[in-house]
């Protein structure tokens, strides 16, 4: 496992008593655990299992995987050895996250021989938010938008993007955010002329697109992605994707062909049909083509990215990397200062990269110095930082 290149901020650990970290370990995964076990008849051997993962993530120590665990010998390279035996609130904590969704497979039996592997636990959530009057709004919203100049379209799309499962709010608010930079907008840094500039119409440009989470969240990054290829701002989009259930409701294959029927069995909305259908012909085409790559769901910042992962980026003409965890990973899961330079935390990057995200944890980079001091402002206590009510458009061409 490498080291961060630059360590000079502290690791975000979960052991501070009111953080944001500890809270995920003290009361977000016990949620969440009683959410499975309402939303699956688990048999004892896994209820019994999910309650000892329980008990050891939120008052124990880290133990191993089985010897014989599918992906041990991954683990133990991302550093396994390394965090074994400590407390868990102690570990950094993109690692000490990552790992308990890992672990949560094994409980219910993803990984092992039996009758439940392979059953994506959180696929009924993800599901869920594809069947909701929101949804139906969302398709009918994109009617409205085909009206709008190509441009208007762009701007809008990105936006819904940007802004995952608030993409009506995207599509309503993206013509008239785009290049607001200030300290009233939501959108507290907007590089998105820098994005555009790097997709002229035309050019045979190849866009990587880093997905964060299925369902509502992942429609309008394929909505996206299907206006970058039909309006010549993109003549292949790579679409990179978790091997397997992740952190809720990161997005899996089984999950983009879930969103892609549901534009096409959009009756109602011609938009949102032809776009599905769009998008479904430039997957058989291999226009439109899905990866899933081992390292999605490392525990680790892109930093330590293998060789093949970082030769493949190197082929795009920009990488966008959608949400959170994804931004996690891209600067480092550290305690940077806000006005830390994004150029620099993404100079290891091979090739320019663009990072779409709603803030929801404590790590932020590429602020002015009196964004920062707005934001503290408005928010004594750092709520900006991870209530989901801010985000970015960060560019390093």
């Amino acid at each position: 496992m490498m080291s961060d290149p630059t360590p000079d901020a502290p690791v975000i650990v979960s052991d501070e008593p009111g953080s944001f970290p500890r809270g995920v370990f003290l009361d977000r995964h016990p949620a969440l655990v009683r959410r499975l076990l309402d939303a699956f008849p688990y048999p004892p051997e896994q209820r019994r299992a999910l309650d000892a993962l329980l008990r050891e993530s939120t008052g124990g120590v880290i133990e191993p995987l089985a010897a014989d665990a599918p992906g041990r010998e991954r683990w133990d390279a991302w550093g396994g050895p390394e965090h074994i035996g400590r407390p868990w609130l102690e570990a950094p904590f993109l690692w000490a996250e990552s790992y308990f969704y890992r672990r949560l497979l094994d409980a219910v039996g993803y990984c092992g021989p039996g009758p439940w592997q392979g059953v994506d636990p959180f696929r009924p959530f993800k599901l869920a938010e594809l069947h909701t009057a929101e949804a139906d709004e969302e398709r009918a919203a994109l009617d409205r938008l085909t009206a709008r100049p190509v441009d208007e379209q762009a701007a809008a799309l990105l936006h819904g993007s940007l802004w995952g499962n608030r993409a009506d709010l995207g599509f309503r608010m993206g013509a008239e955010r785009a290049g607001d930079g200030g300290t009233e907008s939501p959108v507290v840094v907007d590089d998105s002329a820098d994005l555009w500039r790097l997709l002229p119409a035309g050019a045979p440009s190849t866009v990587y697109l880093v997905a964060d989470n299925a369902g509502r969240e992942l429609v309008p990054d394929l909505l996206l992605a299907d206006h970058l290829l039909r309006h010549g701002r993109a003549a292949r989009v790579v679409l990179h994707v978790k091997p397997y259930p992740y952190y809720v409701s990161d997005a899996t294959t089984a999950d983009v062909l879930d969103a892609v029927r549901h534009l096409t069995a959009s009756d109602t909305h011609r938009a949102a049909h032809a776009a599905g259908t769009r998008l479904w012909t430039a997957m058989s085409d291999g226009v439109l083509e899905v990866r899933a790559h081992p390292f999605s769901c490392a525990p680790l910042p892109y930093a330590d990215m293998p060789d093949d992962l970082r030769a493949d980026f190197a082929r795009a003409t920009v990488t966008l990397l959608k949400g959170d965890l994804n931004y996690r990973r891209l600067v480092g899961d550290r305690l940077w200062p806000p006005t830390t330079s994004f150029a620099a935390r993404t100079a290891y990057f091979p090739g320019p990269v663009a990072a779409l995200r709603t803030l929801k944890s404590q790590v932020i980079v590429g602020l002015d110095a009196g964004t920062e001091r707005a934001l503290d402002a408005s928010a004594p206590d750092g709520a900006w930082r991870t209530a989901g009510t801010h985000a970015v458009i960060q560019v390093r061409p």
